[in-house]
């Protein structure tokens, strides 16, 4: 670390104070257990329980946002293309593609397969589909990632009708999409869920009842079954999915674990086959030691990072919202709250991203500690904030372990600069339906990347982007300059665009990125197949149990 002196020693004392009394709250929660935990621990070779990280909101592929959302989703839907057991893109509903010699139509040839009910899916099922999510009114948070299809946006900010969205069923098992741009990212992108196909007969025979355990259909490898609010969502494989003979795990559930010290005894219980992407900061050093082979961190494409509200005052002041970015000890952060190899982070885009060149940073990541503290003062007192009249805001954050902890954190490191935020937690789906509604001053975020591409985090701060662009980031130079990347057909000269773009944001500081996050997931030695990838996504049609394994 490169800051030294009094001020380095005072941080380490009143942060370590302020995590403690976090930390104290997740041994009650260890100790209290959870009331939807199973009785005993797994014995059927057959059947996984996962713990999940967060409640769904939903597991409708065109309204879900969350990574805890796709898990489910992507065991019951597949995409035109989907994951192999290392998430790297193969063909899924669709056998390939041809693509034209301008690089803007892509034509596909869809297997044959069905829906979970019998009924073949086809290629109008797609086309329905992205006129779904598409249709302002399904009122769809994740549509802004499908704008590069032609007509998207304008459909969607409702200029166009549906029908003019450059997405066409040519027959039953030909489907032609058209681009206003090459993707380069394209292969990777049809396996996210906002691609996936709903089945068309389902939805036109009961409307928003379509997803309901005795009305779905889907055509992934399996079926929802039952699901029971904040206890568990239940999925029995698809006796229709076309590689069921490959497909060893027959039911699996999905529990919801935001008390991650909860969801820690619960697994070494027996209780859980595995824990997704949540590990209390506290116990890594334990597991570490005592169950290495259980224990997966692994480099992560996702930024964690504190969001501003640029049309809330008084945070569309500039001075301010970089007073606290350079209150932020990343490296504390990382090395003694974190503690999971976590890096710390001065650009946005993550690491891991093939071709990018990752040049941008915030300006000041040379600084000693001492030095960021004493210039985030000045900037306080520049916008007229001080000792008698100090900067109060509320920090709305996750209620899970992690997030708590990194919030008291925060919370310390800014009051050393005389700002107090008043930490406001809710669970995690709420937590980002308040983003997405614009409803907060500062608020603690994570993004993972949906596809390995720079566009996938800088699209969330074009002026375009209305739900996901949470803090209303508008900056005319910043949208030029993504917008020309898109039709830059030279790869090192795409990369480097985005890269200016990527610096214009950091310079403006509306978002401020804290760390680079590494995977945090339990997996029982009984699990066989799991492939720690820089996505995070394992899908249960690979997964099987050896129950002969101890737990």
């Amino acid at each position: 670390m490169a800051d030294s002196g009094q001020g380095g020693v005072n941080r380490r004392i009143l942060i370590g104070a302020g995590a403690a009394a976090a930390l104290a709250g997740t041994a009650f929660a260890l100790r209290a257990g959870s009331s939807n935990a199973p009785q005993s621990a797994p014995a059927d070779p057959f059947t996984l329980h996962r713990g999940n990280g967060a409640e769904p909101d939903t597991l409708d592929p065109h309204k879900a946002s969350g990574n805890w959302e796709n898990n489910v989703i992507g065991d019951m839907f597949m995409g035109l293309m989907t994951e192999d057991a290392g998430a790297n893109a193969i063909p899924g509903a669709a056998l390939g593609y041809t693509v034209s010699t301008d690089g803007l139509v892509y034509t596909f040839t869809l297997r044959e397969h069905k829906w979970s009910d019998g009924v073949p899916v086809t290629a109008h099922d797609f086309e329905f589909s992205f006129r779904r999510i598409l249709d302002p009114k399904t009122a769809g948070q994740y549509a802004s990632i499908l704008y590069p299809i032609k007509n998207a946006e304008a459909v969607n900010s409702g200029k166009l009708p549906v029908d003019r969205i450059g997405v066409h069923a040519l027959d039953d098992r030909t489907l032609r999409m058209e681009f206003h741009f090459q993707v380069p990212y394209i292969d990777q992108l049809l396996t996210h869920y906002t691609t996936f196909a709903v089945p068309k007969h389902i939805l036109e025979k009961y409307g928003d009842d379509w997803e309901l355990p005795q009305n779905v259909a889907t055509n992934g490898p399996y079926v929802l079954k039952e699901w029971i609010p904040n206890d568990h969502v239940q999925l029995v494989k698809n006796p229709h999915f076309y590689d069921r003979e490959n497909v060893p795990i027959e039911k699996v559930y999905y529990y919801p674990t935001q008390d991650s010290a909860a969801a820690l005894k619960r697994f070494r219980a027996g209780e859980f086959d595995l824990v997704f992407d949540s590990i209390p900061p506290q116990s890594v050093p334990w597991l570490r030691q005592h169950m290495p082979r259980e224990l997966k961190l692994f480099p992560y494409v996702e930024t964690s990072y504190f969001q501003f509200n640029m049309k809330r005052k008084p945070f569309d002041d500039l001075r301010l919202r970089r007073a606290l970015s350079l209150a932020v000890d990343r490296e504390i952060m990382t090395q003694k709250i974190t503690r999971a190899n976590e890096t710390p982070a001065y650009s946005f885009v993550p690491p891991g991203i093939p071709g990018y060149p990752g040049t941008a940073h915030l300006n000041f990541k040379s600084l000693a500690m001492s030095a960021r503290i004493a210039k985030a003062k000045w900037l306080l007192g520049e916008a007229g904030y001080g000792p008698q009249n100090p900067l109060k805001f509320d920090f709305n954050i996750m209620n899970t372990t992690e997030t708590k902890i990194v919030g008291v954190a925060l919370q310390a490191m800014w009051k050393e600069i005389g700002v107090e935020a008043r930490l406001i937690p809710s669970e995690s789906q709420i937590h980002y339906d308040v983003l997405r509604k614009h409803d907060f001053w500062v608020a603690w975020a994570g993004w993972i990347a949906d596809y390995r591409d720079p566009k996938d985090f800088l699209f969330l701060f074009q002026t375009s982007t209305t739900d996901l662009n949470y803090g209303l980031y508008s900056n005319p130079k910043y949208d030029a300059v993504v917008e020309a990347s898109d039709y830059e057909r030279d790869a090192a000269r795409r990369a480097k665009m985005l890269g200016n773009a990527e610096q214009i944001l950091l310079d403006d500081e509306a978002v401020v990125p804290v760390y680079f996050a590494v995977t945090r997931d339990l997996v029982s030695q009984q699990v066989r197949g799991w492939v720690s990838n820089n996505v995070n996504i394992n899908r249960t049609r690979y997964l099987s149990l050896d129950r002969s394994e101890p737990v």
